[in-house]
């Protein structure tokens, strides 16, 4: 199984998708890993990607994807996913193996963890962008940010098959 962890910039898919992939013995990825440079530099710059620019990303992810469930490995992965055309790309043909977990919080919230974080190259200017892109998913696992990370993985982790 692949679970995805999507959301805004800033909502905690990397910490909570690593905490997850711990839990349940499974590798963890995340997507930030797999952009071009060139997406990196544009972002750093405040520039919103554009659905082109993600493209190939988005294709990497699906290799990726494909290739976890082909190994049956099972598989983490953090990633915004913000429109469901971007969730279609990752899914693929794997419906039934593929979950997303949307990690769902106000604006307000999400900008202050923003603010505090360092070395990322996503800046915080860039978040109204996010949300303005966001096309909330109505097939996935949705769980507030606003509890503790334990809180977090164990309300996902209750949806969840045992491993």
């Amino acid at each position: 199984m692949v679970l995805i962890i999507m959301g805004v910039s800033g909502c905690g898919k990397t910490t909570i998708g690593r905490l997850l992939a711990e839990k349940r013995g499974a590798a963890f990825y995340d997507a930030d890993d797999f952009h071009p440079e060139g997406n990196r530099q544009k972002m750093k710059s405040g520039k919103p990607l554009t659905d082109e620019d993600r493209l190939p990303w988005l294709q990497r992810l699906h290799a990726l994807i494909d290739e976890a469930i082909l190994q049956d490995r099972s598989v983490v992965l953090a990633c915004s996913a913000l429109k469901e055309r971007y969730r279609k790309i990752l899914r693929g043909p794997h419906d039934s193996q593929v979950m997303f977990v949307h990690l769902a919080g106000p604006y307000d919230v999400v900008a202050r963890r923003m603010q505090t974080r360092t070395g990322h190259y996503m800046p915080p200017a860039l978040l109204a962008s996010q949300f303005s892109a966001l096309e909330p998913p109505i097939d996935a696992i949705t769980v507030s940010i606003e509890q503790t990370q334990d809180e977090i993985v164990a309300a996902i982790d209750r949806h969840l098959p045992p491993v």
